[in-house]
């Protein structure tokens, strides 16, 4: 998010023409995983490249800059990690909802948008170790009038809104049964909806609330329960039963979390003094 944004069962839709209009490098891609062999040890779709699936919406974690370019934290670890592959990094930049229907479809190797594991996905897609933490919220009008509980916010009087397809969403309905719950393609359309009254709360990462802060301030803010409404953790997903990247990422990740490289990328990106704290390494 995030980053994930933390994810997101997918709607299966048709995404090659959403893969091909949002390739942000000039590298083609392969229709099939190569076979393993010494010179293609990660089953890339396309040897010497990394191709990764991103939804680039959800600044700071992972955006487009003013010049069209690729940032956030999700970008700056993609960088190193291909550097340490001695790889070329293709990003194909896509909506949210086409990223496991592509990767499924052989369309990039890997999707960097902070997805959970949950047994449904991994029964499409294969993933790594965590590489970055975010807490879900919910976020409120800043005159808000609901008490400040979970009994107050499961009433089917209040409009809850969430990410399309996501773990917010699941979330939301998981703690808010009978409310009623709106879901758009892209968080800060469900963020607006509340800041202009037409729903009442939305499901959201924390940064994401404080980032459309930054340009809506006084509109929101984040409900003052005693917790956040849950804490998880996002993976790279990859194409099923591909071990060999999986392994890799995951050793890779711990020697960046181990180093601290992991931290200082998400403190310089999030705009935060402090990382929370990841799963150990075995």
């Amino acid at each position: 998010m995030t980053v994930k944004k933390t994810f997101r069962h997918m709607a299966k839709i048709a995404c090659a023409a959403a893969v091909a209009a949002g390739a942000l490098t000039a590298v083609g891609g392969g229709a099939a995983i190569a076979a393993t062999s010494s010179s293609n040890p990660y089953n890339l779709i396309t040897p010497g490249t990394l191709t990764v699936g991103m939804d680039l919406v959800f600044k700071p974690e992972m955006y487009l800059t003013a010049s069209g370019q690729p940032a956030g934290y999700d970008v700056v670890l993609l960088d190193k990690l291909a550097a340490a592959m001695h790889l070329k990094l293709k990003i194909d930049n896509l909506d949210f909802t086409g990223l496991i229907p592509g990767l499924e479809a052989k369309k990039f190797d890997m999707v960097s948008v902070g997805l959970s594991p949950t047994p449904q996905r991994e029964k499409a897609v294969s993933f790594s170790r965590a590489y970055v933490p975010y807490a879900l919220i919910l976020a409120v009008p800043t005159n808000s009038k609901v008490p400040a509980s979970i009994g107050a916010w499961n009433s089917s009087s209040e409009t809850i809104t969430a990410l399309e397809g996501s773990t917010d969403a699941q979330l939301a309905t998981k703690e808010f049964p009978k409310a009623k719950l709106q879901t758009f393609s892209d968080d800060t359309t469900a963020l607006l909806q509340v800041a202009t009254h037409r729903a009442d709360a939305a499901v959201v990462e924390d940064y994401i609330l404080a980032e459309f802060s930054k340009s809506n301030p006084g509109e929101l803010k984040q409900e003052n329960f005693k917790s956040p409404l849950e804490v998880q953790y996002g993976s790279y997903a990859v194409q099923k039963g591909n071990t060999a990247l999986v392994s890799y990422l995951n050793t890779w990740l711990c020697k960046a979390q181990a180093s601290g490289a992991l931290a200082s990328a998400y403190k310089s990106t999030e705009g935060v003094s402090t990382f929370p704290p990841m799963p150990a390494c075995p």
